[in-house]
């Protein structure tokens, strides 16, 4: 059968758009990154359009097991504020700074040799970590290699007890200091002269103590050299006030002093 000029031009007008459909598709269709690890994740959210562009900083979440990891359990001790608490943060530290920041987490599994690709990782929720003889013989080096790691979001003596333990297994004989107004890591960017505890959302109403932690404490470790190598958020909750910086519900001082002590600790990271 001949065709006509007409019919070739729809043919070929439908063979382009089944064309561009079909490379429209995959993009569509793609996985988002960690989709393997949403199920372990507190507030897991969509992908950014750029979510796989490489950048000279990339914020690594570090995967860690407990003993609270049960099945039933809505997420894991380590997705507490995952990933929507990090990618919020990530595009306010990108907008606030010069850095360049990769758009998304990357999710580090304390097992993985993957750490020491991400000289800052942050981990919540740590007042209810195990950690194994490998996986603490693992930290000791990423710290002796020069890591840099923010804890966040545990409370009460229990919970405090249990992350040092974990600590003294990474780093035998570390001392825990407080921090003092005039330390460096308050004034790299942003002049924290006074700061105030972040709440949790569930206790932003409340007296804020949540869990029996009444007051909260910016604590540090350090190394040999004087250098912090761990960023201790005690009785506070900075990952909220990054989760729900965009909630109206959730007072923006609180999301920004978040925001503040945040980036401060990745430019000292950075710089120090």
């Amino acid at each position: 059968m001949k065709l006509g000029t007409g019919t070739v031009r729809a043919c070929a007008v439908v063979v382009l758009l089944l064309g561009g459909l079909a490379a429209l598709i995959p993009g569509q269709m793609r996985e988002r990154v960690w989709a393997r690890y949403e199920r372990e994740m507190q507030d897991p959210v969509e992908d950014p359009p750029d979510a796989l562009r490489k950048a000279e900083f990339a914020l690594g979440r570090l995967r860690y097991r407990s003993p609270m990891d049960r099945a039933g359990r809505r997420y894991f001790r380590w997705g507490i504020d995952a990933n929507k608490g990090d990618r919020t943060f990530i595009s306010l530290l990108a907008r606030l700074t010069r850095i360049d920041v990769q758009p998304i987490e990357t999710i580090v599994d304390i097992s993985s040799d993957e750490m020491f690709q991400h000289p800052w990782m942050m981990a919540g929720s740590v007042g209810d970590w195990r950690i194994a003889p490998q996986e603490a013989a693992r930290m000791r080096q990423y710290f002796e290699r020069g890591g840099f790691l923010m804890v966040d979001d545990f409370h009460n003596e229990r919970e405090w007890a249990n992350f040092m333990a974990g600590i003294e297994q990474m780093y035998p004989g570390a001392e825990v200091e407080e921090m003092e107004n005039a330390d460096a890591a308050f004034h790299v960017v942003f002049d924290q002269k006074k700061r105030i505890r972040v709440p949790g959302a569930n206790v932003v109403d409340g007296d804020q103590i949540e869990r029996g932690g009444v007051e909260p404490h910016w604590r540090a470790i350090r190394d040999s050299k004087g250098h912090m190598i761990i960023a201790i958020c005690f009785n506070m909750d900075v990952g909220d006030g990054w989760e729900y910086a965009d909630d109206p519900q959730y007072p923006e001082k609180y999301g920004s002093e978040a925001m503040r002590l945040g980036v401060n600790y990745v430019a000292y990271a950075m710089t120090h």
